[in-house]
């Protein structure tokens, strides 16, 4: 029986993959990228931990195939679903939490920071929705690695209620949006007080961003995040 339920749920979550980017794929990309930070090209040499809200979770994993990039998801049973998903969409997971396995996935990605890009969801596992929490910061202390502020949105979409935030997903045919930001580099070895001075200084960027993306996405024009940043434009 066990055999038949591993079965099933892979079959599962490779009908959910299949379909995630089939819907992708009809939608026109747009794209504002900071230089230099592109997680969806093999050839970038540096190395950085992008952070990205719950609620858009599936844009940078389907806009585009991510290259040298792990993700952190829970132990738990709904943490395995999700680790087989990133793994089809060649992301390397690590899998712990804030309380199952969480100082063990720290080490392991401690150890592939030189390597891999890392993606977390600073708004954590249980939310409040879109506020930032200190774990991000504090690995960015500890891997030298720069956070870079990554938001997502669409022309027209729909939003799957959760527990405590909700799922955003394009309609088909719609056109997606994403803004990398400009790095911000965090000092080692910070006081309390400095985490979370520097927490703020995140969130910050990330509304910053989140506005130009409404803004884009509304028919405004929030493409501009900085004179060096570059505008790219992919049609379905």
């Amino acid at each position: 029986m066990k055999i038949r339920r591993g079965w099933w749920t892979k079959w599962v979550v490779r009908f959910v993959v299949a379909t995630m980017k089939l819907l992708f794929a009809t939608c026109r990309k747009e794209f504002v990228i900071f230089p230099g930070t592109n997680g969806w090209d093999p050839h970038v040499p540096d190395r950085f931990l992008f952070s990205v809200w719950h609620d858009v979770l599936l844009f940078p994993l389907l806009v585009s195939r991510p290259q040298k990039m792990s993700a952190l998801t829970s132990r738990h049973q709904d943490g395995a679903y999700i680790a087989e998903i990133l793994r089809l969409l060649n992301v390397e997971p690590y899998r712990g939490s804030s309380t199952r396995g969480g100082a063990q996935a720290v080490r392991q990605l401690l150890n592939v920071a030189s390597q891999f890009h890392i993606t977390l969801t600073p708004d954590g596992p249980r939310g409040p929705r879109r506020e930032m929490k200190v774990g991000l910061v504090f690995l960015a202390s500890r891997t030298g690695l720069p956070i870079v502020p990554a938001a997502f949105g669409c022309r027209r979409g729909v939003r799957i209620k959760g527990a405590w935030t909700d799922m955003l997903l394009p309609v088909p045919f719609t056109t997606t949006y994403c803004i990398l930001g400009e790095p911000i580099h965090i000092p080692a070895d910070l006081t309390r007080e400095e985490i979370d001075d520097n927490k703020q200084r995140v969130q910050e960027a990330m509304n910053r961003l989140y506005a130009r993306v409404d803004d884009w996405a509304a028919g405004r024009d929030g493409r501009v995040e900085t004179k060096e940043a570059t505008s790219i434009r992919e049609a379905a």
